[in-house]
């Protein structure tokens, strides 16, 4: 059976557990478990090493069973494994079970069971693997999708910022791991990757990540462990990046930040109402103390980042032009970095709809050698640019204007001036109001010209996409009230 028609089968048998009340998150969390359990099988029989499950969690004490004592059986096996501090428990991580009716189980335990999936290369089982998390972000709009970057667009960044298989690449907010996966394909196709002691390395010790989400850390790992990504202990762990620095630099950061403004948690009072406070991450390596999320990865990002290491950052447009923290935080930037190079984004690329974006790309520069910033190049990609999720998906090409004028770090004094690239000296930049970096010159042709509008197959598209984002909420909303309905 080919990729497509596996992911398809895998998929399906979804829609059939969702009558059951499992979401296409829990069923993905499913998967995964029984994924690895019968890797780990595949693996004693083709290659001879013992196991890395003790007997009772193993495939075949699982397979073996049936009915309610297969469920009891597979909620102890996720207990048990969640427990340990390996590899295994990050993929375990915080581990249950979502089927209550024993014969889906069953059903969904034969489905893997079915096939061989170490027969398969490392490449379609982590396509396969990724096709499920690519779904799972397209189906569930609102939640699953701000964990998921286009791959077009991280393929690019990767291009562009060249890490290479000596260095180490970290992402503090590293959802489903698309930038690790695409750094790790980049830097094992170097001559410098060829020798088994640097490959081995580069599976073992260059890739990092942290995210908050528990269930997003186990999907990650998944899918790097599906790539043959990691050692003994995961690459990834689950931790909020923001709470302190951490005691590790790096060569190379490449992320996408969760967008939404705030951080806040409410508080209930003896009285019985709720009140709402900010929180404020304070750390002595931060500029500002501020509650905006973004401005707060970018303070932390600086801070890991190396002397000459290279960040590629996305963030929204609110970053680049905010009074108060974000005009101070923005001087730093360009004050004690290299902050050379600002791709603005097309809108329509993003699960969430309506999103602008940007990617900041700055190395960090020695202390004390004055403005490091001499000139920002900024790229624009969104003036006149249409994209959607279905109708016209960014595809890499689109992103071959940008990666060509980028030029690599040693080739970057010959860049030219275009109709989309665009040089700005720092001291025209700090003449700004407020240091504004929301830069544009393009015309938005759509302004003046009724014909460039995009076609009706493609405002129908995005009517339809916002009506379905509108219905999963309220989704949300009803089953929360059940929940709660006395």
């Amino acid at each position: 059976m080919n990729e497509q028609a596996l992911v398809a089968k895998v998929w399906n048998y979804a829609h059939v557990l969702r009558d059951d009340g499992v979401s296409f998150g829990d069923y993905l969390g499913q998967i995964s478990y029984l994924l690895f359990l019968k890797m780990d099988r595949e693996r004693t029989d083709a290659l001879g090493e013992p196991s890395a499950l003790p007997p009772d969690c193993q495939w075949d004490a699982l397979a073996a069973r049936s009915g309610a004592e297969l469920e009891r059986h597979y909620r102890g096996i996720l207990d048990e494994l969640s427990r340990r501090t390996d590899i295994v428990g990050t993929l375990f991580l915080k581990a249950e079970s979502k089927i209550g009716d024993p014969a889906r189980l069953q059903r969904l335990v034969a489905l893997i069971g079915a096939e061989t999936w170490m027969g398969m290369n490392v490449d379609v089982k982590g396509t396969i693997y990724e096709g499920l998390l690519e779904r799972n972000a397209g189906e569930v709009k609102s939640g699953a999708g701000q964990y998921f970057t286009p791959r077009p667009l991280i393929d690019a960044i990767t291009a562009v910022v060249d890490p290479e298989p000596h260095q180490t690449v970290h992402d503090p907010a590293v959802g489903t791991g698309g930038f690790l996966l695409s750094a790790y394909a980049h830097m094992a196709a170097k001559a410098g990757a060829r020798d088994r002691r640097a490959a081995k390395a580069l599976r073992e010790t260059r890739l990092s990540g942290t995210d908050i989400v528990a269930e997003v850390v186990r999907l990650c790992a998944m899918n790097l462990y599906l790539h043959g990504i990691g050692g003994a202990a995961s690459p990834v762990v689950q931790r909020d990046a923001l709470l302190d620095r951490g005691t590790v630099s790096h060569d190379v950061i490449l992320t996408n930040p969760p967008f939404g403004k705030r951080q806040s948690f409410r508080i209930v009072r003896e009285d019985g109402g709720i009140d709402s406070e900010r929180q404020d991450y304070v750390r002595d390596d931060f500029t500002v103390t501020t509650g905006n999320k973004q401005l707060n990865f970018l303070q932390h990002i600086m801070s890991i980042l190396k002397v000459g290491g290279t960040a590629a950052v996305v963030m929204p447009d609110n970053v680049l032009f905010e009074g108060g923290a974000g005009e101070t935080l923005r001087r730093r930037l360009l004050r004690e970095f290299d902050f050379h190079t600002l791709l603005r984004l097309p809108t329509g690329i993003f699960y969430s709809q309506g999103v602008k974006a940007n990617v900041l790309f700055f190395d960090r520069a020695e202390a004390g050698a004055g403005i490091a910033t001499e000139d920002l190049w900024v790229y624009d990609l969104r003036t006149n640019q249409r994209f959607t999720l279905r109708e016209r998906p960014l595809r890499r090409a689109d992103l071959d204007g940008f990666v060509a004028a980028y030029r690599t770090k040693t080739m970057r004094h010959e860049r030219t001036e275009g109709e989309r690239f665009r040089r700005h000296a720092y001291a025209d930049l700090a003449r700004r109001d407020k240091l504004n970096l929301d830069i544009f010159w393009l015309k938005d042709a759509a302004a003046t010209d009724p014909d460039s509008l995009p076609p009706p197959v493609e405002i129908a598209a995005e009517i339809v996409d916002s009506l379905e984002l509108a219905l999963e909420k309220f989704r949300l909303v009803v089953a929360k009230l059940s929940v709660s309905k006395p």
